[in-house]
């Protein structure tokens, strides 16, 4: 199974008093990673509103913490895909800590296609699930 994999260095705004990563940022990270994912795909959450009048909400996020990451430690994150429904895509997110050679955090996101005119969820073109196809996990 293809994965996208995204790499950084965690930086000191991400971190608290003893400059370990608060843990409400491994959820910004997973959209950095998605973010980046994206524009690997050839599109960005700002052409998806644009083109498609689609806006990606987020209806779950779940994250199991397994190692503490600090301040300057390398980041990798690998992102791949579990589920791809109608109006919804599964992302799974593993993040590394390369530093110290160590699984960091494991977690999901839900995401939901939705019109941005009407609010309401729609059917994800076929053209980004095309696009997204070869993440799915086997």
């Amino acid at each position: 199974m293809p994965t996208f994999k995204t790499t950084f260095r965690v930086s000191w705004v991400d971190t608290d008093a003893a400059q370990i990563v608060h843990f409400s940022n491994y959820f910004r990270y997973f959209e950095r990673a998605e973010e980046e994912f994206y524009r690997s795909l050839g599109f960005n959450f700002e052409s998806l509103s644009r083109e498609s009048s689609i806006i990606l909400p987020r209806v779950e996020a779940h994250c199991n913490y397994r190692n503490p990451l600090k301040f300057n430690d390398i980041v990798e994150i690998e992102l791949s895909i579990k589920e791809i429904r109608e109006k919804a895509v599964k992302y799974l997110f593993k993040v590394y800590n390369k530093t110290e050679e160590k699984l960091a955090a494991e977690g999901h996101l839900v995401v939901v296609a939705v019109d941005k005119n009407s609010m309401k969820a729609t059917k994800i073109p076929e053209e980004i699930v095309k696009r997204l196809m070869p993440y799915m996990e086997t």
